[in-house]
C-alpha cells in the first residue's frame, strides 16, 4: 500500500466485486446472516433497530395520513386467492401452501405430516384477499367508509434466488389496505401514499427517487394501476423501493365489499393497496455505502455518535471514563429530528484503533475519540462517517454539544446531495437503439458491471417493444415519471410517435 492509498475495510471493493461486497457490507455491519431454513434471514439486533427506526417513522407518516394499525391472520384459504384470477395467477409460483395440520410418527420413527386439511392454506403473500373477506363483513353502508388501515407484518414468497434484504422467502413489511365509497376517493388515496413513500425516502433514507406508473407489464398482480418509487444504486441499477396501487373495484368484487351508497343504491367498494419491506435496508446500503462498509442516514441510525475512550494506561482509565461519561449525558440531553440523541459509549477492552474501525463498518455517523489530551484541553475528537476515515479534527467539547444536532443534519443533507448527483452523472436522454444498447452493455466482458444507469427514452406504449429490450438486454421499465411534461418523440425500439420519455434501467 502506498502513502497515498486509504485503507479499506471492506474487500472486494465495490469496483472490484459490486454483489460479494454487498454481501461483505452486510457481514461487517452485523445486519443479519441467513438462516438455517433456505432462503431466509436473521435479522441482526443492529440491521433490527434500523428497521425499528423505518418502521417508527413511516408509521407516524401513515397516521398523520389518517390510518390505524391491525393486524390480519397469516394464513389464506385457498380459495381466497382463486376469486381473483389474475391475482393468483401473478402469485403462483411463489407460494407457499401448508396442507397438513400436524405430524406423526412414521413406521421407521421418522415424524411424518398427518392430518390432511380440508383446504389448504397459502402462507400470506400479501393480503388483498384476507382482507377483503374482512373488508366484505365490515362494510354495509357508506358510512362505514373509508376503511384506512395498515398492518405490519411477515410475508412469504417463495424466490429461486435469494439475497439478505433484496429479495428473501421471507421478509417484513407493511400493507395499507383501504376501501372507499368512490373511485375519486380512492385514487387519491393511491396518489397520496406514493407521496408518502417518496417523503420518506428523501427525508430520512436520504435516497432520491423517482415516482412514476409502472407500465401495464409489471403492474401488481389484479390492480388497475401501479406506481412506485425507483432509486439508483451505486452499481446503477434501479431498486424499486415502494408501490402503490389503484385497485378499482377487481377486489372489491371478488371478495363481495359491498355497501349502500348513498342513493340507497347498493355497489362495489373502491380499494388501495401500499407497502414497502426490509428491502428499504438494502437501498440504504446500496446508495450510501462505500469501500469501508455501511453508512447510515442520521435520521434512521440505530445510535447517531459513538464515543470511544483513548485508554494508553491503566492510571489515565479512571478520569478518561468519567469525561466519556459526561459527554455522553450531555448528548443525550441534546436534540436532534425532535429526540434525544442516541449515544453509544464503547468502553471494552479493545485497541481504539479496531474499534474504530468496527463502528465504521457499522455506519455510525459520528465518531468521538476522547483521551487524556482531549481532557486537559475540554476537548473531543471528531470523526463524520460521510468523510475519509482520517478525515479528523478537534473541536471544544461545549461546542461539539451545542452543534451535535446541526452537525446531524449537515451529514444527513450531504448523503442525499451525494446520491442525488451519482444519479444525476448516470441519467442520460437517449433517442436511438444503437446508443441504447450501448449503454446497457458492458464494455468489457468478464468484468465488473459499472455501465448502465437510468435512460431516459421514448416508449411508444407497445408490450412488444417492452418485452424486446428485457428479452435482449434484461432492462426494464421502471417507471413512466409523474409530474413531467409531454414530450413528443419516436420510440427507442420501433420508432413510433411516442408521448413521453420513460425511464429504463437494469434492476433488482
Amino acid at each position: 500500500m502506498t502513502a497515498k492509498q486509504e485503507q479499506t475495510a471492506i474487500t472486494p471493493t465495490r469496483a472490484q466485486d459490486y454483489p460479494e461486497w454487498y454481501q461483505q457490507v452486510i457481514r461487517a455491519a452485523d445486519l443479519a446472516e441467513t438462516s438455517p431454513v433456505r432462503g431466509c434471514m436473521v435479522i441482526k439486533p443492529w440491521g433490527f433497530s434500523l428497521w425499528e427506526n423505518i418502521r417508527a417513522a413511516l408509521d407516524r407518516m401513515f397516521r398523520e395520513t389518517g390510518h390505524v394499525n391491525a393486524y390480519f391472520p397469516l394464513f389464506i384459504p385457498l380459495s381466497f386467492l382463486e376469486k381473483e384470477a389474475e391475482h393468483v395467477e401473478g402469485f403462483a409460483k411463489e407460494c407457499a401452501v401448508v396442507t397438513h395440520h400436524r405430524l406423526e410418527a412414521g413406521p421407521d420413527g421418522k415424524l411424518v405430516p398427518a392430518g390432511e386439511l380440508e383446504e389448504p392454506l397459502v402462507v400470506r403473500p400479501t393480503s388483498e384477499t384476507i382482507i377483503g373477506a374482512t373488508y366484505a363483513k365490515w362494510v354495509q353502508s357508506y358510512r362505514d367508509l373509508p376503511l384506512l388501515i395498515n398492518q405490519w407484518a411477515n410475508v412469504v414468497r417463495w424466490e429461486m434466488r435469494t439475497r439478505l434484504f433484496l429479495r428473501t422467502t421471507e421478509f417484513l413489511w407493511q400493507e395499507g389496505h383501504t376501501a372507499h365509497e368512490t373511485k375519486q376517493e380512492a385514487w387519491d388515496e393511491t396518489v397520496r401514499m406514493l407521496e408518502v413513500y417518496r417523503k420518506f425516502a428523501h427525508d430520512y433514507m436520504a435516497m432520491p427517487v423517482i415516482a412514476g406508473e409502472k407500465t401495464p407489464c409489471q403492474r401488481f398482480p389484479g390492480a388497475v394501476n401501479t406506481f412506485c418509487i425507483e432509486a439508483m444504486m451505486q452499481d446503477r441499477k434501479a431498486l424499486q423501493a415502494g408501490t402503490s396501487h389503484f385497485l378499482g373495484q377487481n377486489f372489491a368484487k371478488a371478495s363481495e365489499i359491498i355497501f349502500q351508497n348513498r342513493a340507497g343504491e347498493r355497489e362495489f367498494a373502491w380499494t388501495t393497496s401500499w407497502g414497502v419491506s426490509t428491502r428499504l435496508i438494502g437501498g440504504i446500503l446500496m446508495t450510501h455505502g462505500d469501500d469501508n462498509g455501511m453508512v447510515m442516514p442520521p435520521r434512521l441510525a440505530p445510535s447517531h455518535v459513538v464515543i470511544l475512550p483513548i485508554l494508553r494506561s491503566d492510571s489515565d482509565r479512571a478520569a478518561v471514563l468519567a469525561y466519556c461519561e459526561e459527554l455522553a449525558a450531555a448528548l443525550r440531553a441534546a436534540q436532534y429530528d425532535g429526540a434525544p440523541v442516541r449515544v453509544e459509549l464503547d468502553a471494552r477492552d479493545q485497541n481504539a484503533g479496531e474499534k474504530s474501525w468496527q463502528w465504521i463498518k457499522k455506519g455510525i455517523p459520528v465518531r468521538v475519540e476522547v483521551g487524556p489530551r482531549d481532557i486537559a484541553s475540554n476537548s473531543v475528537f471528531v470523526g463524520r462517517r460521510d468523510k475519509a476515515p482520517r478525515e479528523r479534527y478537534g473541536q471544544n467539547r461545549a461546542e461539539f454539544v451545542a452543534g451535535i444536532g446541526a452537525l446531524l443534519e449537515d451529514i444527513q443533507n450531504s448523503l442525499f446531495a451525494k446520491a442525488d448527483a451519482f444519479r444525476a452523472e448516470n441519467t442520460v436522454d437517449i433517442g436511438g437503439m444503437d446508443d441504447f444498447r450501448a449503454f446497457f452493455t458492458p464494455a468489457n466482458a468478464g468484468k465488473p458491471e459499472i455501465h448502465g444507469g437510468f435512460a431516459r427514452a421514448h416508449w411508444c406504449g407497445g408490450a412488444e417493444c417492452e418485452n424486446s429490450v428485457t428479452n435482449e438486454l434484461s432492462v426494464t421499465i421502471r417507471c413512466v415519471p409523474s409530474g413531467e411534461a409531454d414530450e413528443t418523440g419516436k420510440c427507442v425500439v420501433c420508432g413510433s410517435p411516442s408521448p413521453r420519455r420513460v425511464i429504463f434501467a437494469k434492476a433488482y
